[in-house]
This record gives C-alpha cells, sequence and structure tokens, in this order.
C-alpha cells in the first residue's frame, strides 16, 4: 500500500487561515481517500491522484474519519463524479448526510463554502470493523472519539490515520468531551505494532514521536481543565470563555465558537 500526503489549505475567515492533509492510498486494486479536505480541493486531490500514476476513475472508496467540513468538503463530488464509497461511523453519518442540520448544530464561520454538499453515506462503519481492500490490505476502525461525537481512526497494517483525534500544544482544542478524548488518546498510545501514525494537522509520525505528541495533548487538557475549574461557574458562559482566554494568553481563540463548546465540555465537570 502506497500513502501520499495532500495538504489543502483552505480559509475558515479572511482572516483565519488553516489546512488540513488528505491521505491518498493506493495498491494494485485501486485508490482510496483518508478524509477529503474542503469543497473545491478537488483539483487538488485529482491532481495528486495523476501525479501519483492513477487517474481519478480509479477511487474506490472515501474513509471519513469525521463530519467536520475540511474532512468531508468533497466527498459527494467523487461519489458521484467516479462512484467512490464512502465509509463513516454511524454517530457522524447524519452531519455527513445533511449538512444543513450540522451547519443547525455546528454554525462555523463560511460553513457552506468549507463543507460543500450532503452525501451519502455507503458503508457505516464502527470500532472493531476490518474491510478488506485487497489479498494484502485490509482496514481496521478504530474507534476514537472526543474531537466529533463518533469519531473513528483507521488502521493498515502497522501505520493508522487518525484525522483530528489527538490535540495539537499550541493550536486551539476542539472537542466535544473530555472523557471521551482522554480515553482515545489512551487507545492510540496502547496501540501494538504500529510503527507511524498520520495525523490531518501534521507531519507523519512514528510511535515514540506520537507518544511525545500524546503526552502534550494530555498536559493541554489538564491546564484547560484546571483554568476552567478555577473560574467561578456563577458566570456566564461567555464571560468564562473570555476569562479562559486571557489565563491562557490566548485572546483570539474566543473569537472561534467552537472553543466555547470545548471549555463547556470541561464546566460540566464541575
Amino acid at each position: 500500500m502506497e500513502v501520499k500526503q495532500i495538504k489543502i489549505d483552505f480559509f475558515v475567515t479572511p482572516a483565519i487561515k488553516r489546512f488540513v492533509y488528505v491521505y491518498l492510498l493506493s495498491n494494485e486494486e485501486g485508490c482510496y481517500l483518508i478524509d477529503s479536505g474542503v469543497a473545491g480541493s478537488e483539483t487538488i486531490i485529482e491532481k495528486a491522484l495523476i501525479e501519483s500514476g492513477h487517474q481519478p476513475t480509479e477511487l474506490r472508496a472515501i474513509f471519513l474519519t469525521h463530519a467536520h467540513p475540511d474532512h468531508i468538503g468533497t466527498a459527494n463530488y467523487f461519489r458521484q463524479k467516479y462512484g467512490a464509497k464512502i465509509y463513516a461511523s454511524g454517530g457522524e453519518r447524519p452531519w455527513i448526510e445533511d449538512i444543513d442540520l450540522q451547519f443547525r448544530e455546528r454554525p462555523i464561520p463560511n460553513f457552506y463554502s468549507l463543507a460543500g454538499q450532503s452525501a451519502i453515506v455507503d458503508c457505516v462503519v464502527k470500532d472493531g470493523d476490518i474491510i478488506t481492500l485487497s489479498q494484502d490490505d485490509c482496514v481496521e476502525v478504530v474507534g476514537t472519539a472526543g474531537h466529533s461525537v463518533d469519531g473513528v481512526s483507521y488502521r493498515i497494517g502497522d501505520v493508522i490515520f487518525i484525522g483530528d483525534t489527538v490535540p495539537v500544544a499550541g493550536d486551539i482544542p476542539i472537542f466535544v468531551s473530555v472523557e471521551q478524548t482522554r480515553d482515545s488518546l489512551n487507545r492510540l498510545e496502547k496501540l501494538t505494532a504500529v510503527a507511524i501514525f498520520y495525523p490531518a494537522w501534521d507531519k507523519i509520525y512514528s510511535y515514540d514521536e506520537m507518544k511525545r505528541k500524546i503526552a502534550e495533548a494530555r498536559g493541554l487538557i489538564n491546564e484547560l481543565e484546571n483554568v476552567v475549574l478555577g473560574i467561578e461557574s456563577e458566570k456566564e458562559r461567555s464571560e468564562i470563555v473570555d476569562s479562559v482566554c486571557l489565563l491562557l494568553g490566548k485572546p483570539t481563540w474566543k473569537t472561534n465558537p467552537l472553543f466555547a463548546t470545548t471549555v463547556a465540555c470541561c464546566m460540566r465537570r464541575k
């Protein structure tokens, strides 16, 4: 199985530039994507396919780690144009198949420009499922919720594609459950015979490098939780978010509505 990392740049707002990594996999049976980037990145992905010696018509499937816009944006395009099957978990399926629902429940800036169109999930996966790609390659589904409600990672042999499961020190932490995020970090750390980790947010990591990243992520979560728990619970949520950002020295985080959800996760533990 060959793996190619594709960087997709995008803007959440004119002032906020982000990026996400999509992974192109190929074997003797065809090509596959881990996540699909934002809407409008179809040409970038098609170019990567051709540069890898393949044609877009060889794309067999898209494995979505979760339903956020920067991961599902081209899924419907590749499904409709080339017949690629879409794999995703049951908990993420509603937001993939109905992006209007996702926008109502998670109205981030520039949502529709990033999310593209709703897409039918052809194959619903769950933790422990095994999907055979070829005689030599099987995909194992590993449940890694926390960043999203029912996020999953995909393991193929000694490599694993982990999406946004691991919060990154220095970047804005986004998760919907403190407990699930910690559980997923523990699970990734305890995986046996995994040599390489492919995240959606950075370079490829060895097992030892990822262990250090997981330790940093735990420290980030602990610091955030301690700061939130140290603030008077009687304050309005917006005031708590402002105070957290001030104490962490991250004033710009309060402009992202998703950080308020992260803070609320910590508040519920009071």
